[in-house]
């Protein structure tokens, strides 16, 4: 039972397609993919609890509360099964979902997504690292702060997968991420390989590559579903 309702965007018919934004973001992130793919897919490109639209509410503000959250708003729209295309923080509540709930996925699409805080560059990481610190020790005196540090924190205490659990995922799984990547292009490969039925694609760009090389982007994922 959910204590919030979460905001979304839908668009055409036909198999759902869920989007999942990264962090800090909102389903706008998605601009470029929602008018495309809804020509084929019925398109839902959701806020995650806490971003744009979608309350905070009082649940514990992590990947796998976020995971569940999917859940239940699948649950409550009467959809079974599935294509989820997750961005980065995004990529990680789809991977969490996925381990728990494997049977309610069609086709998986992990973009930017890490297994662990390591997986990013540390030229990216240890920024992240000092603005949560700081949040931290003013997020007694402002609301900012506090909601600051909660970002941050997810992308500094989270995800905390175990790169051996992806073999129980037999779902096909795209994996792809921008040539200058802030996730270490190992660790996007170590994902790849750890997960049975998986195409690994990089592409020109950084991490932003469904934004900003979103042509290129947008084909590789198309090609993927059609497959």
């Amino acid at each position: 039972m959910t204590d919030i309702q979460l905001h979304y965007i839908e668009q055409g018919q036909g198999q759902p397609l869920i989007l999942l934004h990264g962090n800090g973001e909102s389903c706008d992130y998605f601009e470029h993919q929602i008018p495309c793919f809804s020509k084929d897919y019925r398109v839902i490109a959701i806020d995650t609890r806490g971003h744009g639209k979608t309350p905070r509410g009082e649940k514990p503000f992590t990947i796998k509360q976020f995971a569940e959250d999917l859940y239940g708003f699948m649950d409550a729209k009467g959809i079974t099964k599935a294509n989820i295309l997750g961005f980065s923080d995004g990529g990680n509540i789809a991977l969490e979902f996925a381990l728990k709930h494997p049977e309610r996925i069609e086709k998986l699409i992990l973009n930017g997504a890490n297994l662990f805080p390591s997986g990013v560059k540390p030229l990216y990481q240890w920024p992240i690292e000092i603005g949560y610190r700081i949040a931290k020790m003013f997020s007694k005196k402002s609301g900012k702060a506090k909601q600051n540090a909660e970002l941050l924190g997810l992308m500094v205490n989270e995800p905390h997968i175990d790169p051996s659990e992806l073999a129980r995922l037999t779902i096909p799984v795209l994996v792809i991420a921008g040539k200058k990547d802030m996730i270490k292009e190992s660790h996007t490969r170590l994902i790849y390989k750890s997960l049975p039925d998986a195409q690994l694609n990089i592409i020109e760009g950084d991490h932003f590559i469904a934004n900003k090389n979103y042509e290129a982007f947008n084909r590789v994922v198309e090609r993927f579903l059609r497959k």
